[in-house]
């Protein structure tokens, strides 16, 4: 099966997107996120507002760009393991390797940002619950996984709430190291028969 390259279409309104995305953070890091508005960047990026409003459903949006990659490598992690790889090892590789994306020296600015705006952290709890529901999606749709659609939910709230915690922690690693076998426990006491 051969893969399907993007079209020049395609490539091209990637390009913007990144272009406006780029220039937002630029903006927000070097004048504060408050001060800057969304007029502000669709003139730096030269694009219309409406233009960025095609891309970015909010200002908010404008910094978590990369969220659509986030929940879809959640994802992934559930329906692309190796056959009868269980599934809290799986999800803890995905969730090590963005809470170390997340902890880069890098992006500990836009964390800093992030933290010191109440809109940004709304926004952030919000995505956060929705890439929890499209985790538990993920979760319940797996036949191998025979767990209730309440313990996927769970599990997946689990998850997230991980990668928040580790984000925070002196040390990101040592923290998954001690969440994950409280959440690999709580998958096994979801399977386990009930007794009445």
């Amino acid at each position: 099966m051969t893969v399907q390259q993007p079209g020049r279409r395609e490539r091209k309104k990637a390009a913007t997107r990144q272009k406006i995305a780029d220039t937002a953070l630029r903006l927000f890091l070097e004048r504060g996120y408050d001060a800057v508005g969304i007029r502000d960047v669709a003139a730096e990026a030269d694009v219309a507002v409406t233009t960025l409003f095609s891309h970015f459903a909010s200002k908010e949006a404008l910094v978590f760009e990369q969220d659509e990659d986030f929940e879809r490598r959640l994802t992934q992690a559930v329906t692309d393991r190796a056959p009868q790889e269980p599934l809290v090892p799986a999800l803890r590789r995905e969730i090590l390797a963005l809470v170390r994306h997340c902890t880069a020296d890098s992006a500990a600015p836009i964390w800093h940002m992030i933290d010191a705006s109440p809109a940004l952290r709304k926004y952030d709890d919000s995505i956060r619950l929705r890439h929890a529901d499209a985790l538990a999606r993920a979760i319940a749709a797996d036949p191998a996984l025979t767990r209730s659609e309440t313990a996927a939910r769970t599990i997946a709230r689990f998850v997230i709430d991980a990668y928040s915690l580790a984000r925070e922690a002196p040390d990101p690693e040592a923290a998954l190291d001690e969440i994950f076998p409280m959440i690999d426990a709580a998958w096994a006491a979801a399977g386990a028969p009930r007794h009445t």
